[in-house]
């Protein structure tokens, strides 16, 4: 039995005609870390504040370990809230911002005293307990926001974008924390991000939104490699897919610019209903320059002119125009090519994607 579940759950803001959240269907099992994540105004956030009781549901039903939760007071859900903004009283130290929801709650002065001790140490704030919030960094800031929510020793914890305010470096290391944390207390965590990247690395499952509608459910992995549309094979991976809109001619694919490629019976044959014009797509690891791939793929070597290098360290990312389109090929640190230099690269057939140019709906080939 799932430990929360949403059936058929909508939302639709006073005097507009567009939901902002449409027919949210999703089982979360307990101890689970769902992410949710899409572009800004997808209802992400909105979802969420519907699971914590700050926005009213509109129509549909939310249980949390099996009641019916739609008129049931935030404060009664067994819920702890993270925000993206700290929310810390700034004339409080570390230790008194961290036990004063459980002051609150009439909770004995000794059972603070204990919780607050114990979530010191396991976010590793024991130095700063004396200090007030202006005193610490954004990181710290952070941890002391999560051990507010921790002490209070809920089965659901809700996270609404809690890294944006940080920098790049201190967001890898507080995603760390936060998935240990998950990990140590046991609990279900509903993470709201835009970031991809947060949603890849720390959730078990991702929720994938756009304009209100959940585009699709699944593993990281599964949705990087089996995209049920266009959208999330755009959204998923950085870089971003590249997409190509072909031409099916036989057994061969025509690019915009010319460029021609042989594809296996068998893709040709249930490509043949789509009219002919289809979308390719293709993840820039897949586009291979390297002398093995172009002897294994020699049939269908293609051209094109480097036209700028991002060097990431680890590999580089090649950008050049082909098929009417920029194309970004992610190569080892080791393929080293300039800036002009005219390279040879093929795309590998059964790495390819394809995609309904009306419905953008994945083609399964």
């Amino acid at each position: 039995m799932s430990f929360i579940e949403l059936k058929n759950v909508c939302k639709q803001y006073a005097n507009t005609n567009k939901k902002a959240v449409t027919d949210f269907n999703l089982k979360i099992n307990e101890n689970e870390f769902i992410a949710f994540v899409g572009p800004s105004g997808c209802g992400k956030s909105t979802t969420l504040r519907m699971i914590a009781g700050f926005e009213e549901i509109t129509s549909g039903e939310l249980y949390i370990d099996g009641k019916k939760m739609n008129e049931v007071a935030p404060r009664d859900r067994g819920i702890s809230m993270v925000f993206q903004n700290y929310a810390l009283y700034p004339h409080m130290t570390v230790e008194k911002n961290i036990g004063y929801g459980l002051k609150n709650m009439k909770v004995p002065a000794e059972e603070i005293k204990k919780k607050v001790d114990w979530a010191i140490d396991i976010l590793g704030l024991e130095e700063y307990r004396k200090r007030k919030p202006k005193n610490l960094s954004g990181g710290q800031r952070q941890r002391v926001a999560l051990g507010r929510a921790i002490v209070k020793d809920q089965k659901v914890f809700l996270m609404d974008e809690p890294l944006s305010n940080l920098d790049a470096k201190l967001r890898v290391s507080m995603r760390n924390e936060i998935s240990k944390l998950h990990r140590n207390l046991g609990s279900t965590t509903i993470y709201v991000t835009h970031d991809q990247v947060e949603a890849m690395t720390m959730a078990d499952r991702i929720v994938i939104m756009k304009d209100g509608v959940v585009q699709q459910v699944g593993e990281p992995m599964e949705l990087y490699e089996h995209p049920v549309n266009k959208f999330v094979a755009g959204f998923i991976g950085s870089p971003q897919m590249n997409f190509f809109e072909v031409k099916v001619e036989d057994r061969q694919i025509v690019f915009s610019d010319g460029n021609r490629m042989q594809i296996p019976e068998e893709m040709a044959k249930k490509l043949s209903p789509y009219k002919k014009k289809v979308i390719l797509g293709i993840r820039g690891e897949d586009i291979k320059f390297d002398p093995q791939n172009l002897d294994v793929f020699k049939d269908n070597k293609m051209c094109a002119v480097v036209d700028n290098i991002e060097i990431m360290g680890n590999e580089n990312n090649l950008y050049f125009n082909f098929g009417g389109n920029t194309a970004i090929a992610r190569v080892s640190k080791y393929e080293v090519c300039h800036v002009g230099d005219k390279v040879e690269f093929v795309f590998v057939p059964h790495r390819m994607h394809f995609f309904d140019c009306k419905t953008e709906e994945v083609i399964p080939v």
